[in-house]
C-alpha cells in the first residue's frame, strides 16, 4: 500500500519488439512481482514463438498470468473478457502483497481495464449473425440510415467496427457512442499506477523486428504454424489468424511463398504494426504517463520505476 493509500501496479506498454518482457521480468524479480500479459495475440496457447510469448525459462523465473490460456478455436475472446480476467489477476496479487505487472502493446485492453468499458447488453445471437453475414457496402448503408452520426466516424470498408455499431443499434435501440457516454468496471480510480510506455529510435526498433523474426523462424515458428494451420475446428476468421506474422508463414507453410519471402514479408508487416502501435502510445495515454524514448536499458528504467523517480534521462 502506497501513501495515497492505494495498491501500486505497475505498467509496461510499447509498441512490439521495444524491450517491454525484459523491464517486467527484471522488475518481478527485484520486488516480488506477478507479470499480467495485456497483449492480444499472446492470450493464445497456439503460437508462443510467433506471438513473442515469454519462453518456459521466463516463465519460471517469474509468475506469469493470462499467458496462452486460450485456445486457438475460442473465437469469443475479447478486451472485456481479458479486462475481467486482469482485474481478477491484480486482485490476486494485491491480497497477496504481490507487485502486479502489466505488460503489453494492445492499447485497446489497457484502456478497458483501466478507465472501464461501456455496459453495452448482450447482442441477440440472430441479429449479430444476421449482420456479420451482410456484405459490408449493405451493412455500411443499414448504419448510416439507422446511427448516421457513427456511419460518419467509419471508414466504409471497416467491416469489424461497421458490423458491431450495426448491431448494438439494432438490438438496443441506442447508438453505440451513447453507451461510451457512460463507463464501468475501470481500475483506475482504486490502484495507483506506475506507468512507462517505451518510445525506443525507430531504426533501432525496425532492426531488432528484423533481427527477432528471422529467429522466430529458427526456432520453429513454421512448426507452430503449419500445425494450427491443420487444426479444421479453428474458423478461417478466428482473431488467432490475424496474429502479426502468420498469414506470411503460412501462405510459406502451404508453399505458396518461399520462408525467405515470408520473413520478409512478415518483418514488412511487423514493422508497420509497430509503426502504429508507436503513434497510439506516443499520443493517446495521459500526458503524464512516462515515456521513456531512448534505448531502453532495463536495469535503470526498472529502477526509475519501482521507485517512482520522476526525472531520468530516458524519461520525458
Amino acid at each position: 500500500m502506497n501513501k495515497n493509500g492505494l495498491p501500486k501496479v505497475a505498467l509496461i506498454a510499447g509498441p512490439t519488439a521495444s524491450g517491454k518482457s525484459a523491464i517486467a521480468l527484471m522488475l518481478a524479480e527485484r520486488h516480488g512481482g506477478t507479470i499480467i500479459n495485456a497483449d492480444s495475440a499472446q492470450v493464445y496457447r497456439d503460437l508462443r514463438i510467433v506471438t513473442a510469448r515469454p519462453s518456459t525459462v521466463e516463465e519460471a523465473r517469474a509468475p506469469h498470468r493470462l499467458f496462452g490460456h486460450v485456445d486457438a478455436a475460442d473465437t469469443g475472446y475479447s478486451a472485456a473478457r481479458w479486462a475481467s480476467e486482469a482485474r481478477e489477476a491484480i486482485d490476486e496479487a494485491i491480497a497477496a502483497n504481490i507487485l502486479p505487472i502489466l505488460v503489453g502493446g494492445t492499447g485497446l485492453y489497457m484502456r478497458t481495464l483501466i478507465d472501464g468499458i461501456a455496459p453495452v447488453p448482450a447482442i441477440d445471437p440472430t441479429i449479430r449473425a444476421e449482420i456479420r453475414a451482410m456484405p459490408t457496402p449493405d451493412a455500411y448503408a443499414e448504419l448510416q440510415a439507422a446511427d448516421p452520426a457513427q456511419a460518419a466516424k467509419l471508414n466504409a470498408t471497416d467491416t469489424t467496427r461497421i458490423a458491431r455499431a450495426l448491431e448494438v443499434v439494432r438490438s438496443t435501440g441506442r447508438s453505440i457512442a451513447s453507451w461510451r457516454e457512460q463507463r464501468v468496471g475501470g481500475i483506475g480510480g482504486r490502484v495507483d499506477l506506475a506507468p512507462l510506455i517505451l518510445l525506443p529510435p525507430r531504426e533501432w526498433l525496425n532492426e531488432r523486428i528484423d533481427r527477432r523474426f528471422a529467429a522466430m523462424v529458427d526456432e520453429g515458428a513454421m512448426t507452430e504454424v503449419a500445425a494450427l494451420v491443420a487444426r479444421e475446428d479453428v474458423p478461417l476468421d478466428a482473431p488467432i489468424r490475424r496474429a502479426i506474422g502468420l498469414p506470411e508463414l503460412a501462405a510459406a507453410s502451404l508453399g505458396a511463398i518461399t520462408v525467405s519471402e515470408a520473413i520478409e514479408r512478415a518483418s514488412l508487416a511487423t514493422r508497420q504494426y509497430a509503426k502504429r502501435q508507436y503513434t497510439w502510445f506516443r499520443n493517446q495515454p495521459p500526458a503524464d504517463w512516462k515515456r521513456a524514448d531512448g534505448v531502453p536499458d532495463p536495469a535503470l528504467l526498472t529502477e526509475r520505476l519501482a521507485i517512482g523517480a520522476p526525472s531520468d534521462s530516458q524519461m520525458v
